[in-house]
């Protein structure tokens, strides 16, 4: 029975394994190195592993002295050090800390315990080392360009040069994904050039491309690292103080792999190659000043760190004879990267494109997106929650009052929809951060944010003096309480790098007609908060769209009684602009009327507000906005039957009425 210590047992090589390891001994202890923080990882992927109940997590830390574990480390037959960064990115810092400070530990730990360790070094101990490579090869005085060759050299260094220390070191090269599942565990190596794949996908796939002849490059599947290192720690004792790569035998032109994976994205046929001679000097001519910065500005859009581009090519060709020998008749080789790409594309495309929540279902736009609409329960808001819960959506509506609330829910449930409800009082911060919390526990996520909620006050500003709290009231609510839900739902739509916002606008920004001063400027706030911050959350997916709505006969406009005698959109009209929003995603949804009236206050201010004015005097103060009571109809005599109701101003003269049907939808 063999006893071991694994370092980087959570991780994507360590686990894999790990696994093989209770596989391959029935008896074998596996204490595996990890933080505190991890113990319930390791516990819950040992729950899936034949034979897991033979880990035990063994709480330490690799950068930490001693690895944290002081005398307190069991006894082992073999260390396993499978923790470091694998990152080219990463600092110089972070790759010390791991690669050099931990494996030092590690060594004393090894000798300690008297154990075979185990090392995995990496083939960029080979630096800038041109030409053939070898298992026996280490140090050729060759270079090494980054913080990632220098502490993967340093490391080996270490383990090589260890007074009294068994030792086996195991050299990968490019790891990728399963060869079988194409399981991956995050962005690496050519993975940063898939984002630009799937763009380059969008063109005709028939259309013949060159690529730049880089050089070769040499990749290998993870399970063909896991599968060879297990039986390398299980060959005699003739193997310690050796090396071997675990590498493709044969180097891979970066054209061939690019080629490869074209094909499976479905991007331009690959039909030659850019001369080598040339590509180096394109490559070399991006360092200039000036053309690095919009090189580097165009890699970051597409996610790629500038500091791949110099390491896409080895200039080594590693020699894996010793390693390819004793792994004779286990089975083991290295599969043809063109028999997986496919694999590894379409894992990369479900799993771990960042850009994934962005592809709508082939069902529909709307088909399976969250969408929270604000006062979802009337009017505008519910028509575009019924029509949205039609296309597939699953809408999250947001109203003060609960029983409103509840009945709407019910109704669209009722239709076959899926709809829930939340009662927020988006004007309360406490109640949003509640209310978001909730959502994204119990939805994952929302998609589509759509800011209706409002609050409208048609008052003159001369009748208005002695009335700031109107002003508060209306920007609490229209801008103050849509920004919030805006920041609360930010973090979540970041990190899923999608997210779109609609904005229900009004057509009173555009023609900012008279006694609007409150409603007009909390709906031109909450446009100009989202014109700004759309360009800085570009490149995370979110997007934004105002509807200049029109008039809408909705409740919000009940206490003005002219309304009663004017043209209106009905909410089923308007809701149709909210799910063109959604659907579409313009920037902006108006009308013909406020396009003219913006125009007009462009091209001639002075004139637009001398018409203004006229409206002004035309169209008179409500009863409500002079602090009268409006005029009712009688009270009925019957008992039950439908209460008093304001009568529409009768002094609205008829000039009045024809302008307003000329030019439909305005707030006069």
């Amino acid at each position: 029975m063999s006893t071991y210590i694994v370092t980087g047992a959570t991780g994507f090589l360590g686990r894999r394994v790990v696994a093989r390891l209770l596989e391959r001994e029935p008896d074998a202890t596996i204490h595996a190195l990890v933080r505190a923080s991890s113990v319930p990882r390791i516990e819950r992927m040992a729950a899936d592993w034949i034979g897991g109940d033979r880990v035990t997590p063994l709480v330490g830390d690799l950068t930490q002295p001693e690895l944290g574990l002081g005398d307190d480390a069991p006894e082992a037959d073999h260390v396993v050090h499978l923790g470091a960064v694998y990152d080219m990115t990463a600092s110089a810092a972070e790759s010390e800390a791991a690669n050099v400070a931990g494996t030092s530990a590690v060594i004393d730990l090894a000798r300690r315990l008297d154990a075979t360790l185990h090392h995995i070094s990496s083939v960029a101990v080979a630096g800038d080392h041109r030409g053939r490579f070898t298992e026996d090869d280490f140090d050729l005085g060759q270079g090494l360009p980054s913080p990632y060759h220098e502490t993967k050299f340093m490391a080996e260094k270490m383990v090589r040069e260890a007074v009294g220390l068994r030792w086996r070191v195991y050299r990968p090269a490019i790891v990728v994904g399963d060869s079988e599942t194409g399981e991956m565990d995050k962005i690496d190596g050519p993975y940063y050039f898939f984002t630009a794949l799937r763009l380059l996908a969008q063109l005709p796939h028939l259309l013949p491309t060159l690529v730049p002849n880089i050089g070769d490059t040499n990749i290998v599947p993870v399970d063909y690292v896991a599968g060879a290192m297990v039986e390398l720690i299980h060959g005699s004792s003739d193997l310690d103080g050796r090396a071997f790569h675990l590498v493709n035998p044969r180097p891979q032109p970066a054209t061939e792999i690019f080629g490869a994976l074209a094909r499976a994205a479905g991007a331009p046929t690959v039909v030659g190659a850019i001369p080598e001679a040339i590509s180096t000097r394109a490559l070399a001519a991006t360092e200039l000043p000036g053309i690095k910065i919009a090189r580097d500005l165009f890699l970051d859009q597409i996610g790629i760190p500038p500091v791949i581009l110099e390491h896409m090519a080895f200039p080594s060709v590693f020699d894996s004879s010793a390693t390819q020998r004793e792994l004779a008749g286990t089975g083991l080789t290295v599969p043809e990267f063109s028999t997986y790409a496919d694999v590894l594309w379409d894992y990369w495309l479900h799993h771990l494109d960042p850009n994934r929540a962005r592809r709508p279902s082939a069902e529909g736009e709307l088909a399976g997106r969250r969408v929270m609409i604000t006062g979802g329960s009337s009017g505008i808001g519910l028509a575009t929650a019924h029509k949205a819960a039609r296309r597939g959506a699953r809408v999250i509506l947001i109203a003060r009052g609960a029983e409103d609330l509840e009945a709407a829910v019910e109704e669209i449930r009722k239709a076959g929809g899926d709809a829930y409800g939340y009662p927020c009082d988006i004007t309360d911060d406490e109640s949003v951060d509640i209310t978001v919390k909730r959502v994204l526990d119990e939805h994952d996520h929302v998609d589509f944010l759509v800011n209706n909620a409002g609050r409208s006050i048609r008052r003159g500003v001369v009748h208005s003096t002695e009335r700031m709290h109107d002003f508060e009231r209306t920007m609490s609510v229209n801008y103050f309480g849509a920004v919030r839900l805006v920041l609360a739902l930010l973090p979540s739509m970041r990190e899923r790098r999608f997210g779109h916002i609609v904005n229900v606008s009004s057509i009173g920004v555009q023609t900012k007609v008279p006694r609007f001063s409150a409603y007009v400027a909390s709906k031109a706030a909450l446009d100009a908060f989202s014109d700004v911050i759309s360009s800085e959350l570009h490149d995370d997916g979110i997007t934004f769209t105002s509807i200049k709505m029109p008039l809408v006969r909705t409740p919000m406009i009940a206490p003005t009684t002219i309304y009663q005698s004017l043209p209106t959109s009905s909410p089923d009209d308007a809701a149709d602009m909210v799910i063109r929003a959604l659907e579409k995603r313009p920037v902006r949804i108006e009308t013909p009327v406020g396009t003219i009236a913006e125009f007009t206050g462009i091209f001639a201010p002075r004139f637009k507000n001398l018409l203004l004015h006229q409206a002004y005097r035309l169209f008179p103060e409500s009863a409500a906005a002079k602090g009268e009571k409006p005029p009712v109809e009688s009270a009925p005599s019957k008992k039950g039957s439908r209460p008093p109701v304001p009568v529409p101003n009768a002094t609205l003269p008829e000039s009045a009425k024809r302008i307003a049907r000329l030019i439909p939808g305005v707030y006069w």
